[in-house]
């Protein structure tokens, strides 16, 4: 017990550090051509194997409260955040934070309910679903919160809200997952072939 303890607190330094250099550097991002695929959300799947739920919902909310400084400009800052910090900082705020803490979650449920089938592939549908419900909640949480606003409407430009969606995350969202499901399989695997992580 005491082993396995001792494994999650590194595995979550481990991983808070990786979110705090991708957060401060360009790292955390791969340009592929006209494409820029964020990492961000690799570390929170590699939490939620390791620590079910409550591990990814921890790392989902350091994800989220770094991701709404970036609003601020500490950090890489977020054009995006910075204007919706502008019209309204609370708002602003849940929208950066709950679906990264929601994700985490989740996923957390996701890795437990599979890995009891087969552990590798629970960790490669972990990986790819971290990438998909950041995307769904984080884009939902912006049009459901601030969707009224002249800033959002504008980026709507009188489409369809799902129009909308698939629309701005277009074909980086899909890369993400891609790549996502590819790294966390292969990293998640590995701490269970390595006895670091134990079913």
């Amino acid at each position: 017990m005491r082993n396995t303890k001792t494994s999650n607190m590194t595995i979550m330094a481990l991983m808070t550090a990786v979110l705090l250099i991708f957060a401060c550097t360009p790292i955390g991002t791969i340009p592929i051509g006209p494409l820029s695929i964020s990492l961000n959300m690799i570390p929170v799947a590699i939490c939620a194997i390791a620590m079910g739920p409550a591990g990814g919902a921890a790392a989902g909310a350091i994800f989220g409260l770094l991701s709404f400084l970036q609003c601020f400009g500490i950090g890489i800052p977020s054009g995006m955040g910075i204007i919706l910090v502008g019209i309204n900082p609370v708002l602003a705020f849940i929208q950066r934070f709950v679906p990264r803490l929601l994700d985490g979650l989740l996923i957390g449920y996701i890795f437990r309910a599979i890995s009891k089938k087969n552990v590798y592939a629970g960790c490669a549908i972990t990986g790819f679903f971290s990438a998909l419900l950041n995307t769904v909640f984080f884009m939902g949480a912006l049009v459901l919160l601030f969707g009224n606003t002249e800033y959002v409407q504008g980026l709507i430009a009188g489409r369809n809200v799902i129009v909308f969606i698939c629309a701005f995350v277009g074909v980086n969202a899909v890369v993400e997952m891609v790549v996502a499901t590819l790294i966390t399989g292969a990293v998640g695997s590995a701490l269970f072939r390595a006895k670091v992580l134990s079913r």
